[in-house]
């Protein structure tokens, strides 16, 4: 009996965890970047992307220059080091790829008819 106990838990420890999760890790954190809009001010803004423990994405955007934060992020996703969110109330959408030390993601940020290049850093 405990032989067989031991093998099953033995067995249970070599059961790799969801690939979703393992694959999100990376960009689980706060990140850090600056909006140029050309004519008008640059735009701090500060990215949450948090992992729910079954692996699932969830985030929020500040606007810290505006005084605006926790938008809610409506989508997100995270692929073979490829970010895409999307916030439905300010309507925007962002993909971007992170680098191989997983210390920045270069994108593109879409709001409204302004497509703005976003590079996001990692904060500590």
């Amino acid at each position: 009996m405990l032989a067989l106990m031991l093998g099953l838990l033995l067995a249970l420890s070599l059961v790799p965890a969801p690939a979703i999760a393992a694959d999100a890790m990376p960009i689980v954190g706060d990140w850090e970047g600056t909006l140029d809009p050309g004519a008008k001010p640059k735009q701090r803004i500060v990215v949450h992307i948090t992992a729910a423990q079954d692996g699932t994405l969830g985030g929020t955007i500040d606007y810290p220059d505006q005084d605006t934060s926790g938008i809610q992020m409506t989508a997100i996703t995270y692929n073979n080091s490829v970010l895409h969110f999307e916030c439905s109330s300010n309507l925007s959408v962002y993909d971007g790829t992170m680098d191989k030390d997983n210390s920045s993601i270069t994108g593109t940020l879409k709001q409204a008819a302004a497509n703005l290049s976003l590079v996001l850093k990692r904060t500590p």
